[in-house]
């Protein structure tokens, strides 16, 4: 048993740790999750400029991706639909409306300049085996920018989860300029299905934020939605106003969906309700407005870690001048090599030492006479030298090339190599400047192409007046009571109505055997004949009544007065205010009224009924006994004025 336990628990690790790491979270560096990343490695291998088909493209991914083309194609069609690395040609679906995209086989994709300009650099990029060993997959790409907070990402994974929500792209370079230059900044979310957004919570991405649709309001009788609200479609909008309007929680006319490559959802109301009067229930009630808890979980050092945008902010200005750092230290060692082997060339040539090897019969001696003919230029040649492989070179050089050499064309390529040199050490010494104009040079790509790239922001922010929907649900409910069977609800067929109440309100009930409850409203519930008191469960209504009860002791029958405010409360639960076995013979609210107790008439009984005033009694708390009014008992109560 103890091995078999200790197989489920590491089989178990095993699962958890890759369904976090190798599907459900994305990485910090590169921001991708590794579909994602399989999928823009795919494309950077198809690249010929061209676009092509989808389906080609998964076939090309399942390469490295081994959980099926359903989910590449999926992940595929989310990506593009950013608006950012992958450019498109056909239906990939709506963002507005939820359709889905066309089949794979009729639509198109390539990878976009910028993509291969952020994240495509094989040199830097580490490599390991696929999934069956036949090919090389990136780990990460060396991502210049913080890809993680322009694309965002949603993901559940074994006990944990992610939501990070996107962020405008020209907001978050300037973020990470304004990082480099040791300046303050601070980002807010961007939506691509436009709408607005409250910050107030959004605690540096790991708080939460209020998401409201557009509304247009100009037309007193109708109200046309011009934008979503982010994680709604025109469809699931609909749906919640319609289900709003058949609960009695707004009343409208009809609706209509005109969307098309922008939303709009036309409300037209019922007869005598306007605009201004509806829009609180539409945030209170549909999905119109909506909360969205986030949490910026990511993959960090190969580990999961909740950060905040401050952090992925400076963890990717101090990433992009390691990056560019390294590719300015690889192109110079590149340009080095280059220029060695030009300086190599130029000596073999302009000096002849190719005439030493006319008289050589062995490998070994031509070798040797090309190594002997560059002893002379050692001091220009470098400490290198000449190598056995630098020999090699220099002998595949060809006739055509050595007749045709034109010493000129070589020395300002030397000239070129060199300034380039010099250009390269200038922006290693001062790497932020470089970095901060890398950047820039990001932002006026944007700049000149915002529908594309959404460089424009589409979510207005600001702050919500906050929607009670107890207060802006309509008291339409109808509270019946039939006294006679004693049923209470909006479901009884026969009775009287007592109350008008909205769907969130709640009731206070006394019964006619003294116990008081509050409950949510009923369809159907028998409280008993004789209810003293039905209303609304307001505290701030409640608390101020003086209730005041008349009832019978139960053995004597002997006539008592109760009067007492109602504070508090636990929701379904049955208190008690008399003693058991007591009759209530009258109830009411007033502060001040005068009553007439009957007498159940007895031998030697003169006085059959007495008056009191219900104001000379004090009020006393809820849990203390009755005041006996007579020794006698009691037939019935008679109310009369003040």
């Amino acid at each position: 048993m103890a091995y078999i336990k200790n197989l489920f628990d590491r089989n178990f690790l095993e699962y958890a740790s890759y369904v976090i790491k190798d599907r459900a979270i994305p990485d910090l560096e590169d921001g991708l999750k590794p579909v994602q990343r399989r999928i823009l490695h795919s494309l950077f291998e198809m690249d010929d400029g061209k676009f092509h088909k989808v389906a080609n493209v998964m076939g090309h991914c399942m390469q490295y991706h081994p959980h099926g083309e359903a989910s590449i194609g999926s992940a595929l069609v989310v990506l593009a639909n950013k608006d950012l690395f992958i450019d498109r040609q056909g239906n990939f679906g709506n963002i507005y409306t939820g359709d889905d995209a066309s089949a794979p086989r009729y639509i198109e994709c390539r990878s976009t300049p910028l993509a291969k300009e952020v994240f495509y650099n094989p040199k830097l990029t580490p490599f390991v085996s696929s999934y069956d060993g036949r090919k090389k997959e990136p780990v990460l790409f060396p991502a210049k920018i913080p890809v993680v907070l322009i694309i965002g990402a949603e993901g559940i994974a074994v006990g944990m989860s992610t939501r990070i929500l996107p962020h405008n792209v020209l907001e978050v370079l300037e973020a990470e300029k304004a990082c480099l230059e040791g300046k303050k900044f601070q980002l807010y979310p961007d939506f691509p299905t436009g709408g607005h957004v409250d910050v107030s919570e959004y605690r540096d991405g790991n708080g939460k934020v209020l998401v409201r649709a557009k509304l247009d309001t100009s037309d007193p009788k109708r109200i046309v939605i011009r934008e979503l609200p982010f994680g709604s479609t025109t469809e699931s909008i609909i749906n919640s106003i319609e289900s709003a309007a058949k609960a009695g929680r707004i009343k409208i006319q009809g609706i209509s969906d005109f969307t098309t490559d922008k939303v709009e959802i036309e409300i037209k109301l019922a007869r005598g309700v306007y605009s201004e009067e509806t829009v609180d229930a539409l945030f209170g009630f549909t999905e119109c407005e909506q909360s969205i808890s986030v949490n910026l979980l990511v993959i960090k050092d190969g580990l999961p870690a909740v950060i905040s945008i401050t952090e992925v902010i400076k963890y990717h200005s101090k990433l992009l001048v390691k990056i560019l750092t390294k590719e300015l230290e690889l192109e110079k060692s590149e340009l080095l090599e280059k220029l060695r082997l030009r300086t190599l060339e130029r000596i073999f040539i302009e000096e002849r030492i190719y005439k030493a090897i006319e008289k050589m019969k062995t490998v070994k001696g031509v070798s040797d006479a090309v190594i002997a003919g560059f002893k002379p230029f050692a001091k220009e040649i470098g400490p290198r030298g000449v190598t056995a492989d630098d020999v090699e070179q220099l002998l595949r050089i060809p006739i055509r090339r050595i007749s045709l050499y034109d010493i000129n064309k070589v020395r300002e390529e030397m000239e070129a190599i060199n300034a380039r040199i010099k250009e390269i050490n200038h922006h290693l010494k001062n790497i932020t400047a470089y970095a901060l104009r890398f950047l820039d040079g990001i932002i006026t790509k944007v700049r000149a192409d915002e529908e594309l790239l959404g460089g424009k922001r589409r979510t207005k922010v600001g702050a919500f007046d906050k929607i009670d929907v107890k207060e802006v649900a309509r008291k339409d409910v109808q509270l019946k009571y039939d006294s006679a069977s004693g049923y209470l609800g909006t479901a009884v067929s026969g009775g009287e109505v007592v109350a008008e109440l909205s769907p969130f309100d709640r009731i206070l009930v006394i019964r006619g055997n003294g116990l008081w409850s509050v409950t949510d409203i009923p369809e159907k519930a028998f409280i008993g004949p004789k209810a003293v008191y039905i209303g609304e469960a307001n505290k701030e209504t409640i608390a101020p009544l003086i209730f005041t009860l008349i009832y019978a002791e139960p053995k004597t029958g002997y006539p008592c007065i109760k009067r007492f405010q109602i504070e508090g409360w636990i929701m379904n639960k049955d208190y008690a205010l008399l003693p058991d076995g007591c009759t209530v013979l009258h109830g009411d609210t007033r502060a001040k009224f005068t009553f007439s107790v009957k007498y159940k008439p007895k031998p030697r009984l003169k006085v059959f009924a007495e008056t009191f005033k219900v104001q000379d009694y004090n009020v006393k708390g809820i849990k203390a006994g009755g005041v006996r009014l007579a020794a006698k008992e009691a037939l019935a109560v008679e109310v009369k004025g003040n």
